[in-house]
């Protein structure tokens, strides 16, 4: 074993129990700390429950671990940077905290060349009046932390929808600021799934084509059949902002494009969902190679060993049986309790090209009745119809 071997992950959820599955046959070790009592991923590994901003239960968190990471960006940008005072912490705490800010990250990606939709930041409802005048409509306002699937937005289509969208975010105003931004009418949503190790070596997984259903990913393709001006624009971007933000480990940024460019939507710095056709379709998943680089271990191939699809489950799990029969269909169950609007699972299908990936969907979706989730891939090529 490894000078540094043990690693702590902030958050329980699924991206954590997938790092534990990647890790161990590296013999990586792992520890949880969750404010809930029974996380999904701590069937796999010890699990300590505590508040964030409990020092005592970080002290003793720091004390049994080598280095700290996270799995979900809601953990507190000051319990990270408190950690990093008593372990090595990767990503650093920097990061976390600007993509916590809304106005933080898309300042940054300005900063660095990456262009955005136009925005205001809101406090008061005379603000957003204000903002309303100068972005125009339609726009969407967000709290400008703490937002993640959908959640913390209202879109304004109309002048009289500021009422509804103050009374529905008026309040986190106070707390945490609001910001209002224009609505990008974009051609096509992708994501970069990036990695950087500590010796600064780094690397980009094929572009992921994402399509959302209610603020939440329902489905993601990869790679994405977009053009090399595309994908080059993506990757220098994602390399700039690793390199300005001395990050360690996975982030996925999230992008728009229009009319031949891409805008900066979203930074995620942490193993991120559209990520998830790695650990099935890839030489190396995000997973591993996030422990890899956390550790500090040289990072592995992150080609594609092929197209994939992956379906994200929300609210509930289908029927595993009858998915199970669709050729080199991988399933994932989180072993959450269903919830709506709660990702509880995902299947990734691969197949040795696009022709047979569209078969394959096809079949998978009319065996769960999930054509309406598989249509909007259908529909970005001329392709005919699923039978």
């Amino acid at each position: 074993m490894g000078r540094e071997n043990t690693v702590g992950i902030l958050g329980g959820g699924q991206l954590a129990r997938m790092m534990i599955l990647e890790g161990a046959p590296l013999g990586v070790q792992f520890r949880i700390l969750d404010t809930a009592e029974a996380p999904c991923a701590s069937t796999l590994a010890p699990s300590q429950c505590a508040d964030w901003r409990d020092e005592s239960a970080l002290a003793q968190f720091a004390e049994t671990v080598d280095v700290a990471t996270f799995d979900f960006e809601n953990v507190p940008a000051e319990t990270a940077q408190w950690l990093a005072g008593r372990v090595t912490v990767h990503p650093q705490p920097r990061a976390l905290a600007v993509a916590q800010d809304r106005l933080a990250e898309k300042t940054l990606f300005r900063d660095i060349g990456l262009d955005t939709a136009r925005f205001v930041t809101v406090d008061t409802r005379e603000d957003l009046e204000r903002a309303v005048r100068e972005i125009g409509l339609p726009a969407i306002l967000k709290t400008r932390r703490l937002g993640y699937d959908g959640k913390g937005q209202f879109r304004l289509r109309r002048p009289g929808d500021a009422d509804a969208a103050w009374q529905a975010l008026g309040a986190q105003a106070a707390r945490h600021g609001l910001i209002l931004e224009a609505f990008v009418p974009f051609e096509e949503e992708v994501s970069v799934l990036a990695v950087r190790g500590r010796d600064g070596d780094f690397r980009t997984w094929p572009l992921t084509r994402n399509w959302h259903a209610d603020g939440i990913l329902s489905l993601s393709l990869a790679p994405a059949p977009v053009s090399d001006a595309i994908t080059g624009q993506a990757c220098d971007h994602a390399r700039t902002l690793a390199e300005r933000l001395e990050y360690v480990g996975v982030f996925a940024l999230e992008l728009f494009v229009r009319d031949g460019r891409v805008l900066g939507n979203e930074m995620a710095p942490r193993v991120h969902n559209s990520g998830h056709w790695t650990y099935d379709g890839a030489v190396t998943s995000q997973f591993q190679n996030h422990v890899r680089a956390v550790l500090g271990l040289p990072l592995g191939d992150v080609s594609a060993r092929g197209p994939s699809l992956m379906f994200n489950w929300i609210g509930s799990m289908p029927d595993r049986e009858a998915a199970l029969v669709v050729p080199d269909l991988h399933w994932h169950d989180y072993g959450k309790s269903p919830r709506p609007g709660r990702k509880v699972g995902h299947a990734t299908l691969c197949a040795p090209d696009m022709e047979t990936l569209r078969e394959r969907a096809c079949a998978v979706a009319a065996a769960l009745g999930r054509e309406d989730q598989l249509a909007p891939m259908l529909a970005m090529s001329d392709a005919p119809a699923c039978p």
